[in-house]
């Protein structure tokens, strides 16, 4: 079996496992982070609207961060600069997190670790298709998406266990304990250089000629103008309107289906220790277990999972996992109503996972199907917003309706809706990437 994983393992180029290998780190360093904080807090006597509030921003400071890794990409610089610029500000954001009991230190903490993971995302994710050749672009993702399941994983379980030994804060010193080992696997074997402008016949584009482009977007008042072409030294000039939107539908559904892993890092804990109309709360050493349960199942499916849409439409890939998250939402809201409804939630657990695994390698392989050449660094960060956005809507969304309800039954019940509906975006982006391919 031994001989076998090596082989498997050995299938794939050598930067392709190196970047896995880091993401890997990353992920575990980050799992207890992001699935243990509220219940941290939540210890703290913090409400839900203030845990949401604290996620909101730092939601909004990962939206900073990803525009700029993604210029910064776009400039032709190393991936690995940007996340070692996230490594930086998630270091001092654990260390400020592990020693907070106010509001400010929370508030503060989060902003630092929102940029860090807004900087870390558009770097390793566009570090794929130039890590993975000659093997696919589309099976580069799916074992990237089994490191970070991997990560994530077991940093939420070594998250259960220290709060079996009631050292739940603990998770921040794993989390600078992996920064220090990413720090250091990068300046062993450094990721590769993104597509540089003005070589290889790819265009210098002045960020004054299409930065000011998005600002409109931004600030969400009017439609972008003619602009974000490339078109110089042999590359097709391709304006905004015939690229921009084809991604608009991958970004709305992208908006709704990156809103589950934000509550289930924001509103599911805080639910599982509130407890629901019937169902009893749980103490936090089983929650933490319940959600360590479908980031175990995630780890385990991802990759044959990954790979059997990999030969398949985008499409068909995306459908699935907005069927399992309607579903899945659906049967969190039933649970608040059984006195036996922890069975339930462990069963909805299980669908989110086959969501997850569904969703996360075929949405980033849809946006490069959709995306022009010389474009692929501002399209990666425009599908990065989309986490950004649901990462700011989602918890305060689930903290105003925790605090209101008591519950988490209306929250569950209008996700499982919205996710049903965006079951409607699913034919514009089987057209589109079917005409580019």
């Amino acid at each position: 079996m031994l001989s076998a994983g090596r082989q498997w393992w050995h299938q794939f180029p050598a930067p392709l496992r190196e970047l896995a290998t880091v993401r890997l780190v990353a992920s575990f360093g980050a799992g207890g982070v992001l699935y243990l904080t509220p219940m941290v807090f939540h210890q703290a006597d913090f409400s839900a609207s203030q845990v949401g509030s604290g996620l909101a921003v730092a939601a909004l400071a990962g939206t900073f961060g990803r525009f700029a890794s993604g210029w910064l990409l776009d400039l032709g610089l190393t991936c690995g600069l940007p996340v070692l610029l996230a490594g930086l500000c998630g270091f001092l954001g654990d260390a400020l997190l592990m020693g907070a009991h106010q509001q400010q230190g929370f508030v503060a903490g989060q902003v630092l670790l929102g940029l860090a993971g807004g900087l870390y995302w558009p770097a390793v994710e566009l570090a794929v298709p130039l890590c993975a050749p000659p093997v696919a672009s589309a099976r580069g993702y799916a074992l990237s998406r089994t490191a970070d399941a991997g990560g994530v994983a077991g940093g939420t379980l070594a998250g259960a266990l220290l709060a079996q030994l009631g050292h739940l804060r603990g998770v921040y010193l794993v989390d600078m304990s992996a920064i220090v080992v990413l720090a250091a696997l990068l300046l062993w074997r450094p990721l590769p250089r993104a597509l540089q402008a003005g070589r290889a016949g790819v265009p210098r584009v002045a960020w004054g000629d299409w930065l000011p482009a998005l600002v409109p977007m931004l600030l969400l008042w009017r439609p972008l103008p003619r602009a974000l072409q490339a078109g110089r030294a042999g590359v097709p000039r391709v304006a905004w309107g015939d690229w921009l939107p084809a991604l608009v539908p991958m970004l709305l559904l992208s908006v709704v289906a990156t809103a589950i892993p934000a509550l289930m890092q924001s509103a599911l804990p805080l639910d599982l220790v509130r407890g629901g109309l019937e169902r009893d709360a749980q103490p936090e050493t089983i929650s933490a277990l319940l959600i360590g349960l479908p980031l175990a199942l995630l780890l385990l499916i991802q990759w044959p999972v990954g790979q059997a849409l990999a030969r398949r439409s985008v499409a068909v890939g995306l459908g699935l996992s907005m069927v399992c998250f309607s579903g899945g939402t659906a049967l969190l809201a039933l649970s608040a109503l059984s006195e036996q409804g922890i069975a339930l939630v462990a069963l909805a657990l299980m669908l989110l996972a086959l969501g997850q695994a569904a969703f996360l390698p075929t949405s980033t392989e849809a946006v490069v199907e959709l995306s022009p050449e010389g474009h692929g660094g501002l399209a990666m960060a425009l599908f990065s917003q989309c986490f950004a956005l649901s990462a700011f809507g989602a918890p305060l969304l689930a903290g105003l309706l925790l605090d209101g309800q008591g519950h988490g039954l209306v929250l569950w019940l209008l996700m499982a809706v919205v996710c049903a509906l965006c079951l409607l975006l699913i034919g514009p982006i089987r057209r589109r990437a079917h005409v580019k391919r």
